[in-house]
């Protein structure tokens, strides 16, 4: 299948959970995907399993030169991006809203929220000049239906669900089109501390109570999502803010 032939990428967050899932799914579907994570390891690991058309690259998503850094290597070696997929995240453990340290604070907004300024610095400038271009953000349910104690995530995560309908008004004139997934509880990495108590099966039968269609989401569902968003399918979709949830937030 070759939805996205010819098509140029950058993913952020890649090396692993949805972002890896995004990675091997464009690149199955004919895009050259650059594979930008802090993890090095593991993002050379997955170019290397995913072959000629993926390349990895350090970045730190906090850091503008880092995103700078990615965005030429993307273009010197691949082209110039069409498709940009920031879904780097963190979160802070499930707690009350006053445990949370200022420094964790930082860095979930700084992560979650502030990336997203730096990429769009970085790569809107040369969409504008080709008038053309995909931007996806990966929000979160926890924006449009939070849980407590995760108030300062979810605020970030609301942030970019907004911000993602706002760019889209803004950069429509230029053919850039910008897109929020918005995927429920996954078994990432990042999992106990959304829940706030161990992975066991007892606590993850908890939280998929809550969701009607009985499972979590899977790296696959949010990366079919983003294939669909990327590709010219969704050519006159712009500023969706997409549940991938299993009817979470109904």
């Amino acid at each position: 299948m070759t939805q996205l032939l010819g098509k140029v990428a950058i993913v952020t967050g890649a090396a692993g959970g949805f972002g890896a899932q995004i990675a091997r799914s464009f690149v199955e579907q004919g895009a050259k995907v650059v594979i930008a994570d802090i993890n090095v390891d593991a993002a050379v690991q997955l170019a290397n399993d995913l072959g000629l058309n993926a390349q990895a690259v350090p970045c730190d998503v906090t850091n503008a030169a880092d995103i700078r850094s990615a965005v030429e290597l993307c273009t010197s070696v691949f082209g110039a991006p069409d498709i940009v997929v920031n879904n780097a995240g963190t979160t802070h453990k499930n707690q009350s809203m006053l445990d949370v340290s200022e420094e964790v604070f930082d860095r979930v907004y700084a992560v979650n929220v502030k990336s997203i300024y730096h990429m769009v610095q970085a790569v809107v400038p040369q969409m504008q000049q080709r008038k053309s271009g995909v931007i996806i953000n990966i929000g979160s349910v926890a924006g449009i239906r939070p849980r407590p104690g995760l108030s300062w995530y979810n605020g970030s995560k609301g942030a970019v669900n907004l911000l993602s309908k706002s760019m889209a008004v803004e950069l429509a004139p230029f053919n850039i089109r910008v897109n929020a997934i918005c995927p429920v509880i996954g078994a990432t990495a990042l999992l106990e501390n959304f829940m706030g108590v161990p992975d066991t099966t007892e606590n993850r039968a908890r939280f998929i109570s809550t969701i009607p269609l009985g499972r979590m989401c899977e790296p696959k569902d949010v990366a079919n999502a983003a294939v669909f968003l990327a590709s010219d399918a969704a050519a006159f979709l712009t500023g969706v803010e997409l549940p991938v949830d299993g009817g979470r937030t109904i």
